[in-house]
């Protein structure tokens, strides 16, 4: 049995962000994920994807965000389950919760923070007849390695923040970059729309608005892509098709325990401390659904921070107390001298 004061499901961003805000207080975490290694979607699906909207970092690879996420975590030792999926959780006498993995091991915290992010997922796929032939054979839903893109002729389709980044970024990798969205006005940040338009204006993008994959060519590989605009077909010969259309967030067995859902997502109390339904269970990041709620890593680390003093004051009932700044005590250590944790001016009042 693995004990902790919070157990964290989800090893991404704004779960790893909680180890950190946990640590100030003295409060250890363990981190149950499925994928083998930290970082959830970060590093996972896009690790070399550039992100704009991380504080005091212009643009920073997602990979490099977990890199930095897990140096910063360090000094805290928490513990990792990885490559198993919490399963089973059940509340014990004493008010804690055991949380069991499908592979059987036994976590045991009187607080869980699910941090799932978008659950498990799979690609949305276009719908094309004919395109599961080609996947991984010119077809991608997930681009891992920009360089695999270099010097090649590309056609994005998708109007959202990740057709848009990819496009800035496959700009300057790519022999040529052909963005194609059903609509003439996109889902994606303001900046990043007039990053595109001025790509294009400068005649290193195509851009072909409204318009609509509607076909492969090829035959053993993608040879070419088929493009409907203005009630007229077009073929454009292309080396590598990625449509960019989302991925089909699943709970799976989080669904069933107990929690209000809510289109998908754990609906949490965000007046105070995203706790959910249920005492003691929290739900930060992606997953979770209050009004006003912004699916962004920035808000996620904010969550983090409110769960984390609610979740003090769970563990801790009979003491009060005032945190008023965060400093640096000592040196981390993170090229293998010795590791000094950061610490929070905390006054108590027991």
């Amino acid at each position: 049995m693995i004990k902790t004061d919070i157990l964290i499901i989800g090893a991404g961003p704004t779960g790893l962000f909680t180890v950190f805000e946990a640590g100030l207080l003295k409060l250890k975490c363990h981190l149950i994920d499925a994928l083998p290694q930290p970082g959830g979607q970060c590093s996972e699906i896009y690790p070399k994807k550039p992100i704009y909207d991380i504080p005091a970092f212009p643009e920073i690879l997602a990979g490099e965000l977990v890199d930095n996420l897990m140096k910063q975590i360090e000094p805290f030792q928490p513990g990792f389950t990885l490559g198993e999926r919490a399963e089973t959780i059940e509340k014990q006498d004493d008010g804690s919760f055991i949380v069991t993995t499908n592979k059987g091991t036994r976590h045991q915290a009187p607080v869980v923070a699910i941090a799932g992010g978008l659950g498990s997922f799979e690609p949305r796929k276009p719908p094309i007849t004919n395109i599961g032939a080609f996947e991984d054979k010119g077809v991608e839903y997930i681009i891992r390695d920009p360089e695999m893109y270099r010097d090649k002729n590309v056609v994005i389709a998708g109007g959202g923040d990740s057709a848009l980044d990819w496009t800035i970024f496959l700009a300057d990798v790519a022999k040529s970059i052909t963005l194609v969205h059903r609509r003439n006005e996109f889902r994606g940040a303001l900046d990043s729309v007039e990053k595109v338009q001025e790509l294009k204006d400068k005649g290193a993008i195509k851009l072909i608005t409204p318009g609509e994959v509607i076909g492969i060519i090829g035959k053993d590989k993608l040879e070419g892509v088929e493009i409907r605009k203005d009630k007229e077909n077009h073929e454009m010969k292309c080396d590598h098709f990625i449509p960019l259309f989302g991925l089909a967030p699943k709970l799976g067995p989080i669904a069933d325990w107990g929690l209000e859902i809510e289109k998908n997502a754990i609906k949490v109390d965000n007046s105070l401390d995203y706790q959910t339904n249920i005492p003691g269970i929290y739900a930060i990041g992606d997953v979770n659904t209050y009004p006003g709620k912004l699916k962004l890593i920035l808000c996620g680390f904010h969550e983090a921070t409110l769960m984390c003093q609610s979740a003090y004051q769970r563990i801790f009932p009979d003491k009060r107390y005032v945190m008023k700044y965060t400093t640096v005590g000592g040196v981390h250590g993170f090229d293998g001298s010795k590791k000094e944790a950061p610490k929070a001016v905390i006054k108590t009042i027991d």
